[in-house]
């Protein structure tokens, strides 16, 4: 018994001598930087003028996902855009903003957004560096005025001291916050999935999403055009307006009428993640979203002239459409801890 002690014993002994783990950095200095990937256009949106450094995008990502945005301290830029669901709302057809209220569309996903000429699903926003505002003054959303917002910030020696740290000095102004969300948002860079990895030639596909891809191209690659997968163009795709919405869509950002029911196509990277699907989230599956293109188009004068008469589609042609669509989901994307909420 003595000897068991004994043993015992030195194994607390050896195990208070090891060595303790290494931590990393929550955020590696040289770990974030702009990507383009080899056979991408060139983004919309360059950093020249807003150079990237560890300590804004550390900032960025603190008020991606800080309440304070909001009117009653509760909703943040990551209430509504999750990480696991490709920074879509999983589950959610519309998005709740302050006091539960709801909105009228779909909270899209959020991924390489430095190619995205517009925002929003009516490309209400121009510009990554002046989207954060649309949300936060929403009366729906976040319901906030930016110089709250900007007081609220001031007012928190945590802010002070990560801006210190991003710009220098601790003075909080709109150009500085929202500036360093553009470089957090902005190097939200999906292109490990699948796909990516059979056009690099280091996988393949399986024979269904093979013919998927086949299937891909001939009826839907028109709109969703590789790398991106989306035109980032404006389009009726034939869906039937909501009574109770009445959403005119891009039209509400025009004026004009040949833009009546249009919406921004979406990219269609994660697509597996980020349902519900459509501006609406009136889809809750990939196969009814196909179910639509070869059932359900509703004619109008401003519908997409390419799908005038629907896309034929076989059923075993969607259930292979579809095993292809889900090779664009990056898991590495959707898991890497740098875009997580920080932890306090």
């Amino acid at each position: 018994m003595k000897a068991l002690y004994t043993i015992i014993g030195l194994g607390f002994v050896l195990a208070s001598c090891s060595v303790d783990p290494k931590i990393e950095p929550d955020v590696p200095a040289d770990s974030v930087i702009e990507i383009i990937p080899n056979g991408w256009p060139t983004p919309h949106y360059r950093f020249e003028n807003n150079a990237i450094t560890s300590e804004k995008f550390k900032l960025g990502r603190a008020l991606f996902y800080e309440p304070m945005f909001s009117a009653d301290n509760t909703i943040s830029c990551g209430s509504c855009h999750q990480q696991f669901a490709a920074f879509a709302h999983a589950a959610h057809q519309y998005s709740h903003g302050i006091n539960g209220l709801l909105g009228i569309r779909n909270a899209p996903a959020l991924q390489n957004l430095t190619w995205n000429p517009s925002f929003m699903h009516d490309g209400g926003v121009n510009h990554i560096e002046v989207l954060p505002p649309a949300p936060i003054t929403n009366p729906v959303e976040m319901n906030e005025t930016l110089p709250n917002v900007v007081a609220k910030i001031s007012a928190s020696a945590k802010y002070r001291d990560m801006f210190r740290k991003a710009y220098g000095d601790d003075t909080v102004t709109t150009q500085r916050l929202f500036r360093a969300i553009a470089q957090f948002m902005g190097t939200m860079y999906s292109y490990r999935s699948k796909y990516d990895q059979v056009k690099q030639g280091t996988r393949t596909f399986s024979a269904a999403e093979q013919n998927g891809y086949s299937l891909f191209l001939q009826k839907c690659a028109s709109c969703h055009q590789e790398p991106l997968f989306t035109d980032y163009k404006f389009r009726n795709n034939g869906l039937s307006v909501n009574p109770a919405i009445k959403d005119s869509g891009r039209t509400h950002i025009t004026r004009d009428l040949a833009d009546l029911y249009k919406f921004k196509t979406p990219s269609l990277r994660n697509i597996e993640l980020s349902g519900p699907y459509m501006h609406d989230g009136r889809y809750a599956s990939l196969m009814e979203c196909l179910n639509h293109y070869t059932n359900n188009i509703t004619a109008s004068a401003t519908l997409d002239p390419s799908l005038s008469a629907g896309i034929a589609m076989t059923t075993q042609e969607k259930n292979d459409i579809i095993a292809f669509l889900k090779t664009l989901t990056d898991t590495e994307f959707t898991s890497d801890r740098r875009y997580a909420e920080p932890i306090p």
